[in-house]
């Protein structure tokens, strides 16, 4: 299993406003919220897909930089 996390997916997200909110949720029968995490303007966070995180949710103005290209939110 360790070498499958070391390959999984990453994103990172660089916040363009204060109190940009990143949201992992868990795999399995039932998602539910597992990790929580605030940016501020400028800064930037590296998250990974692994076996217990299928998917990121985020609230605000971001960058989102996938292998797929930038994807910007907007509000």
């Amino acid at each position: 299993m360790a070498d499958e996390a070391v390959q999984a997916e990453y994103i990172a997200v660089k916040a363009l406003e204060n109190g940009v909110t990143i949201i992992g949720l868990t795999r399995g029968r039932d998602t539910k919220f597992h990790h929580t995490e605030k940016l501020d303007k400028g800064e930037v966070m590296i998250a990974q897909f692994t076996e217990h995180t299928s998917a990121i949710k985020i609230r605000g103005r971001a960058e989102v930089y996938t292998k797929f290209g930038v994807i910007t939110t907007s509000i």
